[in-house]
């Protein structure tokens, strides 16, 4: 199995690729139409990235199957495109929890003690210890958390150990899991936003969630509240950030923001500049040697998993739900000939497969088969099908 790495990658996890007999070809400074082109010339099986973007057109140059995002977030990859040719894309979630939950919480540290001045002061050869000995403390403080997956749990430990209480909201989250996670349910983003202190966001980027933190949570903001964003730039709308941050003090500590450099070097721009209250790293959340080992390790669990076994862990483009109306059961002996034969009565009959799997009895004489299908075979069809002298019964169900 050959594999195309077009970011950087440990040699370790590089080596165990090899040790597991994959073929490794590493180029990782491939962008765009490069990264196009090298997917095509190498005929490469698999694709791993970290923030290198993969176009539809990347997807479409060689006969790529998988697509490995060594890290957590997939909204770099063309997921769409991927899923319309066959392809799947995997990640590797929680392995960077632990990372960005710490830069959260630098981040909040820094503007309340405003740490970055500190420094930038003392280097500069300015002393001004009257000025930096205002700070508010974060004891006592409340925490807002949009966002409660692997990242946002891992600051709901952080909080408590600065003596922080905690509100959140999530899509997922109920009254029992708020309990057991010692925070307070909220029923809103705008909720936690109107009961904190401090708001940090930890939400995925999807279609549900672009632009999510809008000027309705900012206007809910206690004035001088901090607000973090250390997810992705598109979860929030920085106009309104911006707005928030001028008309009511609002403190911002972001590892990412609107129009980031795409590259790991050069210029950089941003309205954010100007501003005294925002501290803004390099998007740097999961680049700790720890994450990045805990991230190399799984991208190669899922390429042996899938080379060996030919299941993808981890694979976020599957279907929750297919259009499958009906289950066909066959329960059959297991001969050469006999689901060909099924299969060929579900086409001659226009019905299409959408999932199915054989199980196999012990001993290996007989075997049931489930064919989930987009519609109800006929009496006929049945009737075709249980003709073979390999077929025991057949049974169809409504799903």
């Amino acid at each position: 199995m050959k594999i195309l790495i077009a970011d950087a990658f440990p040699t370790s996890a590089m080596d165990a690729l090899r040790n597991a007999e994959c073929e490794v070809i590493f180029q990782p400074d491939l962008k765009d139409a490069a990264l196009t082109q090298a997917v095509a010339e190498t005929k490469a099986d698999i694709l791993v990235v970290r923030s290198t973007k993969v176009s539809a057109d990347t997807l479409a140059a060689g006969h790529l199957s998988l697509v490995v995002r060594s890290g957590a977030g997939y909204n770099t990859i063309d997921v769409a495109a991927a899923s319309a040719r066959g392809i799947y894309v995997s990640n590797c979630p929680g392995k960077n929890s632990i990372a960005v939950a710490e830069l959260a919480f630098g981040l909040l540290l820094s503007l309340d003690r405003r740490i970055p001045d500190n420094v930038a002061q003392f280097r500069a050869g300015t002393w001004n210890k009257k000025a930096f000995s205002e700070a508010d403390g974060l004891f006592g403080k409340r925490l807002g958390l949009i966002g409660l997956g692997q990242i946002g749990q891992e600051m709901i430990v952080r909080a408590k150990a600065f003596g922080m209480p905690v509100a959140a909201w999530s899509r997922s989250l109920t009254a029992e899991k708020a309990e057991k996670l010692g925070v307070e349910l909220c029923q809103t983003p705008a909720d936690v936003a109107a009961s904190c202190d401090v708001l940090s966001v930890h939400v995925a980027l999807n279609g549900d969630t672009r632009g999510f933190i809008n000027k309705n949570v900012f206007d809910a903001l206690p004035k001088g509240a901090v607000f973090l964003n250390t997810s992705r730039a598109e979860v929030v709308d920085q106009a309104a950030l911006v707005e928030a941050m001028k008309n009511k003090g609002i403190k911002a500590g972001l590892d990412v923001f609107e129009n980031e450099p795409t590259g790991g070097t050069g210029t950089v721009e941003s309205e954010l500049q100007a501003l005294e209250g925002a501290y803004v790293t390099h998007h740097i959340g999961a680049s700790t040697e720890q994450a990045q080992s805990a991230t190399s390790a799984e991208t190669v669990r899922i390429i042996v998993s899938y080379k060996d076994t030919g299941k993808v862990p981890n694979v976020v483009n599957l279907a929750r739900r297919t259009p499958a109306t009906h289950v066909l059961t066959v329960r059959h002996f297991d001969r050469v000939g006999v689901l060909a034969h099924v299969f060929n009565q579900l086409k001659y009959a226009g019905l299409n497969v959408q999932e199915t799997e054989n199980i196999v009895f012990e001993g290996a004489s007989t075997a049931i088969a489930r064919i989930h299908l987009d519609d109800a075979p006929n009496d006929a069809t049945l009737r075709d099908i249980g003709e073979n002298s390999d077929v025991i019964h057949v049974n169809v169900l409504a799903l």
